[in-house]
């Protein structure tokens, strides 16, 4: 699933009552070390769940983000999971991994993945809620980048806590 083009808008769900948000479709794919990797398995948790590739321009600009967050919120409940577009797989994600010091499981997109997320361009950041529904999606950069990703993290992680 390569795509030169990235898409540069963004659409926030995060206004909507949680009653409103639509479940986040469920997955089971490995990790390079072999090990399952669901979405299942993480509810009760906030996800940020970013699809991206090694030749994005806009996804090596939000790791280093997702890196951070993803030691920054763990505690309180955050977890990340980078899905790679990378047509090659492992072949330049494996060591891309290793160089950007991915700090959270990376798995391989498939085609029925990416249709049921509806991602068609890169980077695309679904931020999923405790229940298991998209609460945010991000298709590009967000207009206030690492900024208004923690932001939502945060009121995400909040939401737990009423």
């Amino acid at each position: 699933m390569r795509t030169g083009a990235v898409l540069l808008t963004m659409v926030a769900l995060a206004g909507s009552a949680q009653s409103e948000r639509k479940p986040a479709p469920d997955f089971l794919l490995k990790d390079p070390s072999g090990t399952a990797v669901s979405l299942s398995a993480r509810k009760g948790k906030v996800v940020l769940l970013d699809f991206w590739a090694t030749w994005c321009h806009g996804c090596a600009t939000e790791i280093p983000w997702f890196v951070e967050f993803a030691d920054k919120y763990k505690e309180r409940g955050l977890t990340v999971i980078g899905v790679s577009a990378d047509d090659d797989g492992w072949t330049s994600v494996r060591p891309y991994v290793k160089e950007h010091r991915m700090n959270y499981p990376v798995v391989l997109s498939t085609n029925d993945l990416a249709k049921r997320y509806e991602v068609t361009a890169l980077p695309v950041t679904f931020l999923i809620d405790r229940n298991g529904a998209i609460a945010v999606v991000h298709a590009g950069l967000p207009k206030g980048g690492k900024a208004e990703v923690e932001g939502e993290i945060v009121r995400l992680l909040s939401e737990g806590d009423r």
